[in-house]
């Protein structure tokens, strides 16, 4: 999608949920392949450090605006069309409207998994999820990579849904994008956890209010602290610095 904004070197769709399962759509119409990036504060400031996430990012044929504070962003900016395009949400809306679409299902442990796959069968039961595959933690080697890219191009999806976290899933999607067929790799987080229903997703409210960090920060304080007290104040910081013209980085 060319409608982008620079959020610190990020270009973030102007997109709402409807317009990004339309995008999607239409790649696997044409047989294109592309990968999303669902990507929030967090992901602009992993971004801000690394400049090869950063390429990943802009690389992508979308970046949807996960976060509430780029909602806000794109809104202050004049494109009030901008809603958020939220990783469980965007999953379960594709897989509603899928059409037929074959889906493969990359990340988590086994056991988050299974009970992922079971849950999606139930939810929606013409689902064709055809293949999965859980990773190891520790990295792939190339014998490894040519397993995984060949056990996916086998399987011919349509969507590889990819639960690794940020950033580790962009940067396998970057990698991986140009090796595999499927139409569209999608990275949805967290997602895989939420849907298999091990762990507890924040309410709609809380969702749609912009404070879920604080609800993921209270589940979850020592893993999340340093990323949303500091990487959020650091965020504002930079925006601030970048609409006073001083922190110009280019895309």
């Amino acid at each position: 999608m060319s409608n982008r904004i620079n959020i610190l070197g990020v270009g973030v769709s102007a997109i709402d949920m409807k317009m990004a399962l339309a995008t999607i759509e239409e790649w696997i119409g044409r047989r294109d392949k592309h990968y999303v990036c669902v990507t929030g504060v967090h992901g602009i400031m992993e971004s801000c450090r690394d400049p090869a996430l950063r390429e990943a990012h802009n690389r992508a044929g979308m970046v949807t605006p996960d976060g509430m504070p780029l909602v806000w962003l794109r809104w202050a900016m004049g494109h009030r069309h901008v809603r958020r395009v939220y990783g469980p949400d965007l999953m379960l809306a594709v897989c509603e409207r899928s059409q037929g679409y074959r889906h493969f299902l990359y990340g988590a442990t086994p056991e988050v998994m299974r009970k992922l796959t079971e849950n999606l069968r139930a939810r929606f039961p013409k689902i064709q999820i055809v293949g999965t595959y859980c990773p190891p933690f520790c990295a792939q080697t190339s014998s490894e990579n040519e397993y995984v890219t060949n056990l996916v191009n086998a399987a011919a999806p349509d969507v590889v849904w990819v639960g690794l976290g940020a950033p580790k899933q962009e940067r396998w999607m970057a990698e991986h994008s140009g090796r595999l067929n499927a139409s569209a790799l999608i990275g949805v987080g967290a997602a895989f956890d939420f849907h298999a229903g091990v762990k507890r997703q924040a309410p709609k409210l809380i969702r749609q209010s912009g404070f879920e960090w604080l609800f993921r920060l209270a589940a979850e304080p020592r893993r999340l602290w340093r990323r949303y007290l500091l990487g959020n104040s650091l965020f504002v910081f930079l925006m601030l610095l970048q609409f006073a013209g001083r922190r110009p980085i280019e895309i």
